[in-house]
Protein backbone atom coordinates (compact mmCIF):
# COMPACT_ATOMS: atom_id res chain seq x y z
CA UNK A 1 0.00 0.00 0.00
CA UNK A 2 1.28 3.14 -1.07
CA UNK A 3 -0.25 6.19 1.33
CA UNK A 4 -1.01 9.13 -1.09
CA UNK A 5 1.07 12.55 -1.45
CA UNK A 6 -0.38 15.49 -1.98
CA UNK A 7 1.59 18.07 -4.50
CA UNK A 8 3.89 19.55 -2.33
CA UNK A 9 2.40 23.34 -1.40
CA UNK A 10 4.30 26.33 -4.00
CA UNK A 11 5.18 22.91 -6.24
CA UNK A 12 5.38 25.52 -9.27
CA UNK A 13 7.38 28.35 -7.29
CA UNK A 14 10.54 28.20 -5.14
CA UNK A 15 11.17 25.48 -3.10
CA UNK A 16 10.99 25.73 0.51
CA UNK A 17 14.27 25.49 2.30
CA UNK A 18 15.15 24.55 6.33
CA UNK A 19 18.16 27.07 7.30
CA UNK A 20 20.23 26.40 10.46
CA UNK A 21 22.33 30.17 10.48
CA UNK A 22 25.13 29.82 12.57
CA UNK A 23 23.74 27.99 15.51
CA UNK A 24 26.01 27.30 18.65
CA UNK A 25 25.96 24.97 21.63
CA UNK A 26 28.01 24.90 24.74
CA UNK A 27 27.61 22.52 28.34
CA UNK A 28 29.87 24.71 30.22
CA UNK A 29 33.35 24.88 28.78
CA UNK A 30 32.43 22.24 26.46
CA UNK A 31 31.76 23.28 23.10
CA UNK A 32 29.41 20.75 21.24
CA UNK A 33 28.18 22.90 18.62
CA UNK A 34 30.20 25.72 17.24
CA UNK A 35 29.01 27.30 14.13
CA UNK A 36 26.23 25.17 12.27
CA UNK A 37 25.22 26.86 8.80
CA UNK A 38 23.39 24.90 6.37
CA UNK A 39 20.31 25.33 3.81
CA UNK A 40 18.12 21.73 3.37
CA UNK A 41 16.10 21.97 0.26
CA UNK A 42 12.37 20.18 1.08
CA UNK A 43 12.18 16.70 -1.16
CA UNK A 44 15.01 15.56 0.17
CA UNK A 45 16.04 13.08 2.20
CA UNK A 46 19.82 14.46 4.00
CA UNK A 47 21.75 11.71 5.28
CA UNK A 48 23.80 13.54 8.73
CA UNK A 49 27.01 11.87 8.91
CA UNK A 50 29.00 11.94 12.09
CA UNK A 51 30.53 9.35 14.88
CA UNK A 52 28.16 8.47 18.32
CA UNK A 53 28.99 11.42 20.34
CA UNK A 54 29.70 14.16 17.61
CA UNK A 55 26.53 16.35 18.46
CA UNK A 56 24.07 14.77 15.96
CA UNK A 57 21.06 14.10 18.91
CA UNK A 58 22.39 17.69 20.64
CA UNK A 59 21.67 19.59 17.22
CA UNK A 60 18.32 17.72 16.97
CA UNK A 61 17.29 18.33 20.28
CA UNK A 62 18.30 22.46 19.87
CA UNK A 63 16.00 22.16 16.44
CA UNK A 64 13.17 20.81 18.37
CA UNK A 65 13.15 23.11 21.22
CA UNK A 66 14.26 20.40 23.53
CA UNK A 67 17.68 21.86 24.58
CA UNK A 68 18.18 26.03 24.85
CA UNK A 69 20.55 26.82 22.57
CA UNK A 70 23.47 29.45 22.78
CA UNK A 71 23.56 31.62 19.37
CA UNK A 72 22.14 31.26 15.98
CA UNK A 73 18.72 30.78 14.28
CA UNK A 74 17.39 28.36 12.32
CA UNK A 75 13.96 29.29 9.82
CA UNK A 76 12.16 27.97 7.14
CA UNK A 77 12.87 29.99 3.62
CA UNK A 78 10.89 30.44 0.30
CA UNK A 79 12.18 32.56 -1.69
CA UNK A 80 13.23 35.90 -0.38
CA UNK A 81 10.49 35.05 2.60
CA UNK A 82 11.23 33.51 5.59
CA UNK A 83 8.57 31.96 8.41
CA UNK A 84 8.87 31.41 12.00
CA UNK A 85 8.99 27.11 12.88
CA UNK A 86 5.61 26.18 15.11
CA UNK A 87 6.07 22.85 17.09
CA UNK A 88 3.46 21.19 14.39
CA UNK A 89 5.94 21.81 11.29
CA UNK A 90 8.82 19.22 13.05
CA UNK A 91 8.23 15.30 13.69
CA UNK A 92 11.27 13.80 16.20
CA UNK A 93 11.92 10.27 15.56
CA UNK A 94 13.99 9.06 18.51
CA UNK A 95 16.40 6.65 18.49
CA UNK A 96 15.04 4.76 20.98
CA UNK A 97 11.57 3.93 20.46
CA UNK A 98 8.66 6.28 22.87
CA UNK A 99 5.83 4.76 23.01
CA UNK A 100 3.20 3.61 26.05
CA UNK A 101 3.80 0.44 27.11
CA UNK A 102 0.44 0.28 28.12
CA UNK A 103 -1.41 0.71 25.52
CA UNK A 104 -1.79 -1.69 22.30
CA UNK A 105 -1.14 -0.72 18.89
CA UNK A 106 -4.11 -0.07 17.91
CA UNK A 107 -5.48 1.84 20.77
CA UNK A 108 -2.31 3.81 20.53
CA UNK A 109 -3.07 4.88 16.89
CA UNK A 110 -6.72 5.24 17.76
CA UNK A 111 -6.13 7.91 21.25
CA UNK A 112 -3.50 10.08 18.52
CA UNK A 113 -5.92 9.93 15.92
CA UNK A 114 -9.19 11.22 18.21
CA UNK A 115 -6.77 13.65 19.99
CA UNK A 116 -5.61 15.18 16.48
CA UNK A 117 -8.33 14.75 14.07
CA UNK A 118 -9.03 18.29 13.34
CA UNK A 119 -5.69 18.85 11.83
CA UNK A 120 -4.95 15.45 9.91
CA UNK A 121 -5.93 15.93 6.37
CA UNK A 122 -7.25 13.37 4.06
CA UNK A 123 -7.68 10.95 7.53
CA UNK A 124 -7.35 6.84 7.26
CA UNK A 125 -8.47 3.79 8.68
CA UNK A 126 -6.77 2.61 11.00
CA UNK A 127 -6.07 -0.32 9.27
CA UNK A 128 -4.95 1.38 6.80
CA UNK A 129 -2.84 2.87 8.55
CA UNK A 130 -1.22 -0.37 10.42
CA UNK A 131 -1.07 -1.97 6.68
CA UNK A 132 1.20 0.63 5.29
CA UNK A 133 3.68 0.26 8.20
CA UNK A 134 3.36 -3.21 7.54
CA UNK A 135 2.05 -3.67 11.46
CA UNK A 136 1.55 -7.69 11.21
CA UNK A 137 -2.24 -8.19 11.90
CA UNK A 138 -1.47 -10.38 14.85
CA UNK A 139 0.44 -7.65 16.37
CA UNK A 140 -2.09 -4.73 15.92
CA UNK A 141 -4.05 -5.98 20.00
CA UNK A 142 -1.05 -6.42 21.79
CA UNK A 143 0.24 -4.11 24.25
CA UNK A 144 3.02 -2.46 22.53
CA UNK A 145 5.55 -3.47 25.58
CA UNK A 146 5.63 -6.82 24.28
CA UNK A 147 6.33 -5.60 20.47
CA UNK A 148 9.72 -5.76 19.18
CA UNK A 149 12.48 -2.55 18.20
CA UNK A 150 11.35 -1.99 15.05
CA UNK A 151 7.81 -2.87 15.53
CA UNK A 152 7.42 0.27 18.13
CA UNK A 153 9.97 2.29 16.10
CA UNK A 154 7.21 2.29 13.07
CA UNK A 155 4.27 3.21 15.38
CA UNK A 156 6.63 6.00 16.79
CA UNK A 157 7.30 7.24 13.11
CA UNK A 158 4.01 6.32 12.09
CA UNK A 159 2.46 9.51 13.80
CA UNK A 160 5.04 11.57 12.20
CA UNK A 161 3.91 10.53 8.63
CA UNK A 162 0.45 10.84 9.81
CA UNK A 163 0.79 14.48 11.15
CA UNK A 164 2.71 15.51 7.47
CA UNK A 165 5.66 17.85 9.60
CA UNK A 166 7.23 20.18 7.47
CA UNK A 167 10.93 19.18 8.91
CA UNK A 168 11.05 15.32 9.80
CA UNK A 169 14.18 14.50 12.25
CA UNK A 170 15.54 11.03 12.44
CA UNK A 171 17.78 9.74 15.11
CA UNK A 172 19.81 6.55 14.39
CA UNK A 173 16.49 5.18 13.27
CA UNK A 174 17.72 2.29 11.47
CA UNK A 175 20.55 1.46 13.68
CA UNK A 176 19.23 -1.44 15.62
CA UNK A 177 17.02 -2.68 13.33
CA UNK A 178 17.13 -6.05 11.43
CA UNK A 179 17.62 -6.05 7.61
CA UNK A 180 14.34 -7.00 6.63
CA UNK A 181 12.59 -4.11 8.62
CA UNK A 182 15.43 -1.88 7.75
CA UNK A 183 14.48 -2.30 4.16
CA UNK A 184 10.96 -1.19 4.68
CA UNK A 185 11.80 1.68 6.61
CA UNK A 186 13.82 3.00 3.75
CA UNK A 187 11.02 2.60 1.34
CA UNK A 188 8.40 4.33 3.68
CA UNK A 189 11.13 7.59 4.42
CA UNK A 190 11.23 7.38 0.44
CA UNK A 191 7.99 7.82 -0.17
CA UNK A 192 7.41 10.32 2.62
CA UNK A 193 10.16 12.79 1.64
CA UNK A 194 8.10 14.86 -1.25
CA UNK A 195 6.77 18.37 -0.08
CA UNK A 196 9.29 18.09 3.51
CA UNK A 197 13.03 18.34 4.61
CA UNK A 198 13.85 14.81 5.97
CA UNK A 199 16.89 14.87 7.87
CA UNK A 200 18.45 11.15 8.68
CA UNK A 201 20.99 11.20 11.43
CA UNK A 202 23.36 7.97 11.62
CA UNK A 203 27.18 7.42 12.03
CA UNK A 204 27.01 4.10 8.98
CA UNK A 205 28.26 5.69 5.77
CA UNK A 206 26.85 2.76 3.59
CA UNK A 207 23.28 3.49 5.06
CA UNK A 208 23.95 7.22 3.76
CA UNK A 209 24.96 6.40 1.11
CA UNK A 210 21.81 3.82 -0.22
CA UNK A 211 18.78 6.15 1.63
CA UNK A 212 19.92 9.46 1.22
CA UNK A 213 20.05 12.22 -1.74
CA UNK A 214 22.54 14.27 -0.05
CA UNK A 215 25.05 13.74 2.70
CA UNK A 216 26.42 16.22 5.42
CA UNK A 217 29.16 15.87 8.07
CA UNK A 218 28.93 17.04 11.10
CA UNK A 219 32.83 17.31 12.38
CA UNK A 220 34.11 19.47 14.74
CA UNK A 221 30.77 21.45 15.78
CA UNK A 222 30.04 22.33 11.87
CA UNK A 223 28.31 20.89 9.02
CA UNK A 224 30.08 20.10 6.06
CA UNK A 225 28.44 18.95 2.90
CA UNK A 226 30.09 15.66 0.97
CA UNK A 227 29.61 15.56 -2.44
CA UNK A 228 28.49 11.59 -2.94
CA UNK A 229 30.19 11.55 -6.22
CA UNK A 230 33.58 11.77 -4.65
CA UNK A 231 32.73 8.54 -2.12
CA UNK A 232 33.38 6.36 -5.18
CA UNK A 233 37.06 7.77 -4.79
CA UNK A 234 38.94 5.56 -2.33
CA UNK A 235 41.03 8.21 -0.70
CA UNK A 236 38.51 10.18 -0.45
CA UNK A 237 36.02 7.97 1.07
CA UNK A 238 39.13 7.14 3.32
CA UNK A 239 39.22 10.70 4.66
CA UNK A 240 35.82 10.99 5.39
CA UNK A 241 35.75 7.77 7.50
CA UNK A 242 39.11 9.38 9.29
CA UNK A 243 37.02 12.30 10.07
CA UNK A 244 34.27 9.97 11.57
CA UNK A 245 37.09 8.34 13.92
CA UNK A 246 38.66 11.89 14.66
CA UNK A 247 34.90 13.55 15.52
CA UNK A 248 35.24 14.84 19.44
CA UNK A 249 32.81 13.09 21.76
CA UNK A 250 29.61 15.17 22.74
Amino acid sequence: MTMPQEAAAGSTGPKTEFVISHLAKSYGKKEVLTDVDFAFEEGKIYGLLGRNGSGKTTLFNCLNSDTDTNGGEFYFRIGDRTEEIRSDDIGYVLSTPTVPDFMTGREFLKFYLDIHKDKIEDPKTINEYLDFMMIPQDTRDRLMKDYSHGTRNKMQMLLNIIGKPRLMLLDEPLTSLDVVVAEEMKDILRDQKEGRVIIFSTHLLDIALDLCDEIVLLNHGRLEPIDKENLDNDDFKEKIIEALKDAGDE
